[in-house]
C-alpha cells in the first residue's frame, strides 16, 4: 500500500509531502482532525480531504464510524446472527482507509469505532479536536438536501471548526484564488 491519500493526485508532491511528514513525526501536533465515516462516498472524500488537511498542518487523523444495536421493534423477529454492528463499523472504517490510503496506513493516521449516535459521537470527539470533518450526507432518505442530519448537528453543536465536504468534482482540483 503506499502512502499516498488520493490515489489520483500527483504522487511526486504525495511522496515528498509523506516523505516530510513521516520525517517530522514530532512536528505532528495533538489534537488532530477527525473525520466522520459512514461508509458514503462523501464520508471517503471527507477522509481523503482530511487526509490533505493533516499533512499540510502537520496534525494527526482520526476517522471515527459510531454504531448502535438496532432497537427496531422488528428484531424480535429475527433470530440471533454472528452480525456485529461493531464489526461492520470498523470494516467500514478500513475500507474508507484503502480507498485513500492504499495498502498501508500512514503513521500519522488512526482510526476508531465508538457506540453511540453519530452525531453525538462526533459532537463529543470534536472536543478534543482542531478540525471536524465529514460528508454533507450519508445515507438517510431525503435525497436533495444539501445536509444530512449528522453534518447539520455538528455544524451546529461542535466543539472546533467543521469542514463539509460535498460531493462532485475533487477539492485538490480546485486552485486557491491569488
Amino acid at each position: 500500500m503506499t502512502d499516498t491519500p488520493n490515489a489520483t493526485s500527483d504522487s511526486t508532491n504525495n511522496d515528498s509531502a509523506n516523505n516530510d511528514l513521516e520525517n517530522n513525526k514530532s512536528d505532528i501536533t495533538e489534537p488532530g482532525i477527525i473525520v466522520g465515516i459512514d461508509g458514503s462516498d462523501t464520508s471517503f472524500r471527507a477522509l481523503a480531504q482530511a487526509a490533505r488537511l493533516g499533512e499540510a498542518l502537520r496534525l494527526p487523523v482520526e476517522a471515527i464510524a459510531a454504531w448502535s444495536y438496532s432497537t427496531s421493534m422488528y428484531d424480535f423477529y429475527y433470530a440471533p446472527s454472528d452480525r456485529s454492528p461493531e464489526k461492520d463499523a470498523r470494516d467500514v472504517l478500513d475500507q474508507a482507509a484503502t480507498s485513500v490510503f492504499g495498502d498501508s496506513d500512514p503513521d500519522w493516521y488512526r482510526s476508531s469505532t465508538r457506540q453511540g449516535r453519530p452525531a453525538q459521537v462526533l459532537i463529543e470527539a470534536s472536543a478534543d479536536a482542531q478540525m471536524l470533518v465529514l460528508g454533507s450526507r450519508g445515507h438517510g432518505g431525503f435525497v436533495g438536501l444539501l445536509l444530512g442530519s449528522v453534518s447539520a448537528a455538528c455544524a451546529a453543536h461542535a466543539h472546533c471548526p467543521v469542514l463539509i465536504v460535498h460531493p462532485g468534482k475533487d477539492p485538490a482540483d480546485h486552485a486557491l484564488a491569488d
